[in-house]
C-alpha cells in the first residue's frame, strides 16, 4: 500500500479572505473600487472576503492583478528568515496551496529568493474541476508535462487533451485555460516564466 503524502497546510486556504481584506486596505481601496479594477462585482468580492465562496484561479489573479501583486507573494510566509534564500528542499507541507477551491489544488513553493525568474507548481484536479470561465493570460512562457490523468488544455480557443507523460509549453500571453475532462483526479507540473503568478 502507497505511503500518504503529507498534506499542505491548510492555513493558506483558511485565511485567502482575511489576507485579501488586508491587501486591500492596505492599498486604500473600498470594496467597490477593487471590484471594478478586478472587473467582478463588489457582491462577489465581499463574499470572498467572508469566506462565502471560493474564488477561480483566474478570478484571483484578476484581483492580485488590480492589487499590484502575484499569486506566490500573496500567499508567501510572512517569515522571511535570514538565509531563506539559501534553501534547496521544501517538504511538502511546506508547499503553500495557491487555490482555495478543494476540486482544485495548485501548491508553490513558500519562498523564491528576490529576481527569480521562474515559478512552478503542482497542480491537482479532480474530475471536472478546471481554472474558471475566465481564461489566463499573463506576459511569459508556460511550460510542464502531464502527470496522470486526462487534462484539457485550450490555447487561443484549440483544444488539445493531455495524458501522462505529454508535454506543453506556450507563450503565455495566449488566452489558455485547464480543464479535467477524465474520470479520475489529473495532475500536472507547470511551470512559468517571468514569475506573473
Amino acid at each position: 500500500m502507497p505511503k500518504p503524502r503529507p498534506q499542505p497546510a491548510a492555513g493558506a486556504a483558511l485565511e485567502l479572505g482575511e489576507r485579501l481584506r488586508r491587501l486591500r486596505q492596505a492599498r486604500g481601496l473600498s470594496v467597490r473600487a477593487l471590484a471594478s479594477m478586478a472587473g467582478v462585482t463588489a457582491g462577489t468580492l465581499s463574499k470572498i472576503e467572508n469566506r462565502q465562496t471560493s474564488p477561480s484561479v483566474g478570478t484571483l489573479k484578476e484581483i492580485l492583478d488590480a492589487l499590484g501583486a502575484t499569486m506566490s507573494e500573496f500567499f508567501a510566509e510572512d517569515d522571511r528568515r535570514v538565509g531563506a534564500d539559501q534553501r534547496v528542499v521544501f517538504r511538502p507541507v511546506e508547499q503553500v496551496k495557491l487555490s482555495s477551491a478543494p476540486a482544485l489544488v495548485i501548491l508553490g513553493l513558500p519562498h523564491y529568493p528576490a529576481g527569480s525568474a521562474l515559478r512552478v507548481f503542482h497542480e491537482a484536479y479532480a474530475p471536472g474541476a478546471d481554472t474558471g470561465r475566465k481564461v489566463l493570460k499573463h506576459t511569459g512562457e508556460d511550460a510542464g508535462f502531464c502527470l496522470s490523468g486526462t487534462l484539457e488544455l485550450v490555447v487561443d480557443g484549440r483544444r488539445y487533451l493531455l495524458g501522462p507523460g505529454d508535454g506543453f509549453h506556450f507563450r503565455s500571453e495566449r488566452p489558455h485555460r485547464w480543464r479535467n475532462v477524465g474520470k479520475t483526479r489529473a495532475e500536472l507540473i507547470t511551470a512559468c516564466t517571468p514569475p506573473t503568478f
